[in-house]
């Protein structure tokens, strides 16, 4: 591969990191061909852009992000590396690791992460990426919070209103009887 097509393959992973909110990095060093095949279609299924690519290149192309990833460079950027990328939601390749491990022993593993420019690091953060709420539920849970209190209040007036006026019904039956 000469520099040039390295440069433009950096290019257009820098481009793809720039747009792409939600990435993993795996390593998939164990899957046979009939299981890195699977791997693939369970990811085409369900949305997510599953690509091996050089450790150098992945690093190059996120040294032009905002984020600084620099500790990836140690731990997640060593030996073979796949990269997920999902642009709706956090949790799709997260999950779907997840469902692999179950029907394949330790044949892939979480080597690192990046959910809204948050980092990461690990294996054992894969729990943690599950139980993460995308930005649509954190969304729908502040507006369920905020119109809470006003549907007590309007509740409590509606139904105070209908108790004050049966209490002046029955006080004026009693002093007309």
């Amino acid at each position: 591969m000469t520099k040039e097509d390295k440069g433009v393959i950096i290019e257009e992973l820098a481009a793809k990191f720039a747009v792409t909110p939600y990435f993993y990095i795996t390593d998939a060093s164990g899957l046979n061909v009939a299981k890195t095949n699977e791997l693939r279609r369970l990811c085409f299924e369900r949305g997510i852009e599953y690509r091996v690519i050089k450790n150098t290149l992945i690093q190059k192309a996120l040294e032009k992000q905002p984020t600084d990833y620099s500790s990836f460079d140690d731990t997640v950027l060593r030996g073979f590396s796949g990269v997920m990328f999902h642009k709706e939601d956090g949790k799709v390749a997260a999950k779907l690791i997840k469902e692999f491990l179950k029907a394949n022993k330790n044949s892939i593993k979480l080597k690192g992460a990046s959910v809204d420019s948050s980092i990461f690091i690990g294996h054992d953060q894969l729990d943690t990426l599950l139980t993460l709420k995308s930005k649509q539920e954190l969304v729908g849970e502040i507006i369920g919070l905020l119109q809470s209190p006003a549907k007590n209040v309007i509740s409590g007036l509606q139904s105070g209103g209908n108790k004050l006026a049966g209490i002046l019904k029955t006080l004026s039956e009693r002093e007309a009887a």
